[in-house]
């Protein structure tokens, strides 16, 4: 039952990426501490596998488009371990509740990012 629920909230994540054009995280780290009762750190891990996987896929498509910066690419791609690494020693070291409250505050500015660019009066404005 975890696993089909797990596929709900992966193709609902996707939905709302794709539609909206927020992180798949944003649906993907709730749904799993809420629904499938995991823990903070252990849904952030498995977003951040999640979008490892979904990266490869997009990048593979948008090369066929000439979309990608291979400059760029490889930069990001050889600075995000250290990303990585840096998340782990937060993560490990702060208590679970300062991460859920972070990862909310981060929502919440998130939305509220949105919500400015939805309503702004020049489409153009990103920020």
């Amino acid at each position: 039952m975890d696993i089909a629920l797990a596929c709900v909230i992966c193709l609902a994540g996707g939905i709302v990426a794709g539609l909206i054009g927020v992180g798949g995280g944003i649906v993907f780290v709730p749904a799993m501490t809420i629904v499938l009762s995991k823990g903070q750190v252990e849904a952030e891990a498995t977003s951040l596998m999640m979008i490892a996987l979904v990266s490869v896929v997009g990048t593979w498509r948008q090369i066929g488009y000439g979309n990608v910066n291979l400059k760029d690419a490889v930069v990001i791609g050889l600075l995000s371990p250290v990303g990585v690494l840096a998340g782990v020693v937060v993560a490990n070291s702060v208590p679970e509740r300062a991460l859920r409250i972070g990862f909310a505050l981060l929502a919440l500015y998130m939305a509220w990012r949105l919500l400015k660019r939805v309503f702004a009066d020049d489409p153009q404005t990103s920020g």
